[in-house]
């Protein structure tokens, strides 16, 4: 068995955990939640909560068993090889589909400096395919140069993000009640249900940490930290960023936006930086496909391990990178955007953050039930709220997304089949 180096400290950990969630959610979602108003505060509510709850989940199982690949390994100690092997596929199509959605994401805001890539016909979709293949090349360079692309793209997120806020409490400090064009009313419960699917997505990856577990230092103590640390701090700037956006900017304008952040600083800082501010949520969704295209990579090679994947998968190149691995995850997404090609640039996101949604709450769902099986006293407790939410998000998250992950997990069948039929 090929180990790798443990080449990652405390630094990257936090860097590939908060940059894999600081990705597209912040930055398009504000169009998304936009018709429901401030609804959206409440589905983000129960999505920190419920995000917080499954972090547990990865975190107790982590510090019980360190530097294990933690969506396969926890589920698989838990349960055993049939139930580790389709939560960890389920996973799997939920970071590749969700990498999809992030190409996506990238062409969407690069759209405040070329208009072409959303008016074109296909364009957009080729562009979001070359995204795809260069993340893939960054990664078969290996976890060294995955890390120095990660934090560098973790870095520049927090400027535009910091840059809203700022706006935001100037226009507020200096207007105060009159720069507020949506006043806070009353939530919707239909409405905040669909809206904790939709901000789930911009939690999703807070795992990412418990995936290369076997490439960071000190496991026992820079997992868990960083697997709670970095949804609790998103957390709190999704919320604030996201009220912002409700109050000061009208819902039909935010709804129709391509780069919600962009737009929202075209007023205040003019059309040139405002293009700036789209440039670098492109980065920061760059940043997420790279650090999730790493974790796409680690499970096949997991299960390739177990002899649950064909054991080319379990194969490093020479710079100690699953290219197998690499080049399935990064063609599949490109596919789904070629089959969805024809979709807008919106539609295209909001239908595969949703399949990449209800796939990884499979997974989710596995782990926080290994929890409640595996953990006693008061880490029970999370290991219920854990599981209570995972299943919550999964009836939000409608029929049709749902129907798509039951299609996506038994295409998983063959392929074990296949590996366990192997001598």
């Amino acid at each position: 068995m090929d180990k790798p180096h443990r080449q990652l400290g405390l630094v990257a950990a936090l860097a590939l955990v908060l940059g894999n969630m600081v990705g597209s959610g912040v930055f398009l979602l504000p169009a998304t939640l936009a018709p429901h108003g401030w609804s959206a505060l409440g589905g983000w509510v129960i999505a920190i909560a419920g995000t917080l709850a499954l972090a547990g989940c990865y975190a107790a199982l982590s510090r019980r068993m360190p530097g294990l690949c933690g969506p396969y390994a926890f589920v698989d100690e838990a349960y055993g090889a049939n139930a580790s092997y389709f939560s960890a596929w389920s996973y799997w199509i939920g970071v590749w589909v969700g990498n999809a959605a992030l190409a996506v994401a990238v062409v969407s805001n690069l759209t405040v400096l070329w208009p072409g890539l959303a008016s074109v016909p296909g364009l957009g979709a080729g562009a979001a395919m070359a995204v795809l293949l260069l993340v893939t090349l960054i990664n078969l360079a290996g976890v060294r140069v995955v890390s120095a692309v990660q934090q560098a793209t973790t870095a520049i997120k927090l400027v535009p993000l910091l840059a809203v806020l700022a706006i935001a409490g100037f226009v507020l400090a200096t207007k105060g009640k009159a720069a507020v064009v949506t006043p806070p009313t009353a939530m919707d419960w239909g409405a905040v249900t669909t809206c904790v699917t939709l901000t789930m997505w911009a939690f999703l990856g807070f795992e990412s940490a418990t995936l290369p577990a076997d490439k960071i230092r000190n496991p026992e103590f820079t997992v868990p930290f960083a697997t709670i640390a970095a949804p609790a701090l998103a957390g709190l700037l999704y919320m604030a960023i996201s009220a912002a956006m409700i109050a000061l900017v009208p819902a039909e304008a935010l709804a129709a936006s391509n780069a919600p952040f962009a737009d929202f600083a075209a007023p205040f800082l003019g059309s040139e930086v405002a293009a700036l501010i789209g440039l670098f949520a492109a980065i920061s969704a760059l940043g997420s496909i790279n650090g999730l295209t790493l974790a796409a990579a680690e499970l096949p090679r997991a299960l390739a391990h177990a002899g649950q994947f064909p054991p080319s998968f379990a194969q490093l190149n020479k710079a100690g990178a699953p290219a197998a691995s690499l080049w399935l995850a990064g063609g599949l997404a490109a596919v789904l955007v070629v089959m969805n090609y024809s979709r807008s640039l919106a539609s295209l996101f909001e239908f595969t953050i949703l399949v990449a949604t209800s796939a990884m709450l499979v997974g989710y769902l596995a782990v926080a039930l290994a929890a409640l099986k595996r953990l006693g006293g008061v880490l029970r407790i999370v290991g219920l709220a854990g599981t209570a939410y995972a299943l919550f998000a999964l009836y939000a998250a409608g029929l049709e997304p749902n129907l798509w992950c039951i299609g996506l997990v038994a295409a998983g069948l063959p392929v074990l089949l296949y590996a366990r039929s192997r001598p």
